[in-house]
């Protein structure tokens, strides 16, 4: 008798078990779908990182490479998005090309929604150009345009190795020195002249005649 009532309890707890786990199994799905990936987004955005208003080299063929970031409405990264960098050669010409010489690149963004326009070269022709981004993720599209110029090395601001220039001139004397210094020379010119009015002119006599000094005349002799 003991036998058939233990039997039944154990029975009883299998059922128990397996009722309980028939109420867990839907919970089970609705947790793992919530901690699933994010929603798509909705609508794209493109930010301009690197290379707007951008003014490449044209003598050493360098030119600022395009880095945009591509976001959804919430402004969060959008990861593997397809990114097309078309380049728009002015009307003069003016442009560049990616490797190859191809017009337009195509990029996936990486985890931060980041897309590199890598192996940009300018061409050897002067003025402004552009670059249309063009960003896809599914049904969205997003498009901007990022300007650069061409310029040669001699229009920019300032030159690599500026010519060196020559400091101006600096009077080694303190300006009293040079007062006192200009006035001792005036006093020294003013006795000069002075002397050489009051002095008589030498007088020369042929023969045997002698050569006489100038007449001394009172007054201040100066003596070199």
């Amino acid at each position: 008798m003991a036998n058939t009532t233990n039997s039944r309890t154990g029975w009883r707890l299998v059922a128990l078990l397996l009722a309980s786990l028939l109420l867990l199994e839907p919970a089970v799905p609705v947790f793992a779908q919530e901690g699933s990936s994010a929603a798509p987004p909705h609508s794209l955005q493109i930010l301009i990182l690197e290379g707007e208003g951008a003014l490449n080299n044209v003598q050493e063929r360098t030119a600022r490479e395009p880095i945009v970031q591509v976001t959804d409405e919430n402004h969060k990264p959008v990861a593997g998005a397809s990114v097309l960098f078309a380049l728009h050669a002015a009307t003069g010409g003016a442009g560049g090309s990616f490797a190859g010489g191809a017009s337009s690149l195509s990029v996936i963004t990486d985890a931060n929604g980041v897309a590199k326009g890598i192996g940009l070269v300018p061409n050897q022709i002067q003025g402004p150009w552009q670059i249309q981004v063009t960003a896809t993720n599914g049904n969205l599209t997003a498009t901007t345009t990022i300007h650069q110029s061409n310029i040669f090395k001699a229009l920019q601001n300032q030159p690599d190795n500026p010519s060196p220039q020559k400091p101006p001139f600096k009077w080694p004397l303190s300006k009293a020195a040079t007062v006192v210094g200009g006035v001792a020379i005036g006093v020294v010119l003013i006795i000069v002249f002075a002397e050489l009015n009051n002095s008589s002119s030498t007088k020369i006599t042929t023969g045997g005649g002698t050569v006489g000094a100038p007449a001394a005349r009172p007054g201040i002799r100066i003596r070199f």
